[in-house]
């Protein structure tokens, strides 16, 4: 993951050089290990960089072998060794899994964003055409962030930058750049490439009728942690104990060991060739998804107040599963002490986005302290599956279908961003594999029936007595194991969902909202409309954030590109997002 500014379509790029590495120093954080700049006819391409991958010859902006087509990249590829063997006759420069980019777009031309399977946010300059092209897409969910910037007083200049903070301050329409899409300076439009089959979901025809199967499930889930392991740095995976972290530790952590036991042999091997003479070294056996190099012990780590509920969970799951596990404790003064940069980093006013942020934020640097680049996280599974506790009010199936599917499509507004810019603040690449095309296609296509769920007193076992709880296939996936070993304990496997803000300690959003009680005058928050016209904050908390985000980012066009989490008031949720808030909290068992 690193961090992109990009501008096309001006007279004398050479003379504004200096403007736009300003504008990328600014989102330095996202990428500490090198800075690259290219001047083109018409366009500039800035790059921060975060090597994960072709550590050592991976620099960008990437260039082609002619020299006429120029890459900035902000993401991982993760089949790009597929990608690669389909252009035997490319000759590549890096080992880098992004430059695959380039002979795609020359083979194929834009229509081969579908091919990529990763994340990633990108911008393509070919001068081989005149006017030069630009083209920039954004990956199917939004996992990297994007955002387009436009200046009314320059028509046809372009921008685009990974932060809102990178575009220079004359930008006065800026949108977030929708993921699945791919822009054109050719036709100067941006068109959707991610069409998958569940979709549309306002057709009935789409809602879908299948049983779920769990053995595909399973495997859907274990190929996307496989494939996220693909690293030449240390790594780790981010452990609240809840179900969804758990289960992403649990896989890497039997992937990890796999792959250091046939390091371990293959050393093994080569030393009893080398006691015997000479002979070929003896290499493990990789397959495309493969982890590079790995610690031959997954590291783990968790945060939360003193007590909290995920601190307890996450070291009875890290137990279990032998990771070397880390945890932090923060105190409410110093989520506190951390919000204004929380809310800088995160560049929005969502108050649901900040609570869960802040915790994330504040571990991601106790992390990129140890000397790890990237983690594995969780992000995605109650979107998918429904599980989010106010999913039980749903009026019937094709409602919880519907919910679901609107909320996987606005993940780049909400969780998507919050795990992104709350660890690449410290330079930190977090990767997550709900989101995986193949899961989605294997979990989003199950009939949604059998994602509802009961609760309280209420509650439905199914023939082996296991609860018909929220996320209830995902868990039952998961409940007996190939090989004999349960993935997880029952008690970290059939726990009851707790927001992340919630679970690091209530005491949290209760100091958060104590703080907000405190600032906010009674008169203010009475004239608050006035203020804010539109998307007007309903509690002091809100109010408080927004304050701090208008003096940050004081523009319209910067406030218009924040989307507010909201749970579904029509099926008499709360408007406040905390889990605690949804009536079966205490009473799902």
């Amino acid at each position: 993951m690193c961090g992109i500014v990009a501008v096309h379509g001006i007279e004398n790029p050479a003379s504004e050089r200096l403007k736009y590495l300003a504008c990328s120093k600014k989102i330095r954080h996202r990428g500490p290990d090198w800075s690259g700049c290219y001047v083109g006819q018409r366009s500039i391409l800035a790059h921060e960089r975060l090597a994960i991958v072709g550590v050592d010859t991976g620099a960008q902006p990437l260039i082609s072998d002619d020299g006429k087509c120029i890459l900035a990249v902000n993401g991982e590829i993760y089949n790009h060794s597929r990608l690669r063997a389909e252009i035997p006759s490319y000759k590549f420069k890096t080992h880098s899994d992004c430059e695959v980019i380039i002979p795609l777009y020359k083979k194929y031309g834009k229509e081969f964003c579908e091919k990529l399977d990763g994340m990633f946010s990108f911008v393509l300059l070919d001068e081989s055409v005149t006017p030069t092209r630009v083209i920039a897409a954004r990956d199917p969910i939004g996992i990297t962030t994007l955002y387009q910037g436009r200046i009314s007083s320059e028509p046809g200049v372009v921008l685009f930058a990974s932060e809102l903070k990178a575009l220079p301050a004359e930008c006065d329409e800026i949108i977030s750049f929708p993921p699945g899409h791919i822009y054109d300076s050719q036709t100067d439009t941006i068109e959707r490439y991610y069409r998958p089959t569940w979709w549309d979901s306002d057709q009935d025809d789409k809602i879908p009728t299948s049983p779920a199967n769990l053995e595909n499930i399973r495997a859907a889930l274990e190929l996307a942690v496989k494939k996220r392991l693909m690293s030449e740095v240390p790594y780790g995976v981010l452990l609240s104990g809840g179900l969804d972290s758990s289960l992403i530790a649990a896989i890497a952590a039997r992937q990890t060991h796999k792959v250091a036991q046939a390091q371990a042999e293959a050393r093994e091997k080569n030393l009893a060739r080398a006691s015997s003479g000479p002979g070929s070294p003896v290499l493990g056996a990789v397959s495309e998804y493969e982890t590079v190099t790995s610690w031959p012990q997954l590291h783990s780590f968790s945060i939360g107040l003193e007590n909290s509920p995920d601190l307890l969970a996450a070291r009875k799951a890290a137990h279990y599963l032998q990771t070397f596990h880390h945890e932090y404790v923060f105190t409410v003064q110093e989520g506190l002490d951390a919000v204004p940069d929380v809310i800088y980093h995160l560049e929005t006013y969502d108050v649901t986005t900040v609570r869960a942020s802040t915790p994330m934020y504040l571990l991601s640097r106790k992390i990129k302290a140890m000397g790890v680049k990237m983690v594995l996280s969780g992000e995605g599974s109650d979107e998918i599956l429904g599980g989010y506790l106010y999913f039980h009010a749903a009026p019937d199936a094709k409602s919880f279908h519907q919910e679901c599917v609107k909320r996987v499509k606005n993940l780049h507004t909400a969780d998507c961003l919050r795990a992104n810019k709350s660890t690449m603040a410290w330079g930190l690449e977090a990767r997550v594999p709900f989101l995986d095309k193949a899961f989605l296609e294997a979990a989003m296509n199950v009939d949604p029936k059998e994602k509802q769920f009961s609760t309280g007193s209420s509650q439905e076992t199914d023939k082996d007595g296991c609860p018909i709880m929220e996320k209830y296939i995902l868990r039952k996936a998961f409940d007996v194991s190939p090989d004999g070993k349960p993935y997880l304990p029952k008690s970290i496997l059939w726990r009851q969902k707790e927001q992340f803000s919630d679970g690091v300690g209530y005491s949290w959003i209760d100091g958060l909202k104590e703080q907000a009680e405190k600032a906010v005058s009674d008169e203010d928050f009475a004239r608050r409309s006035e203020r804010w016209p539109e998307e007007i904050p309903d509690t002091k908390e809100a109010y408080y954030i927004r304050d701090i985000f208008d003096g940050l980012f004081p523009s319209k066009a910067a406030a218009k590109t924040a989307v507010r989490w909201i749970p579904r008031g029509d099926w008499g949720c709360s408007s406040d997002p905390s889990g605690r808030s949804v009536s079966i909290h205490n009473a799902a068992y």
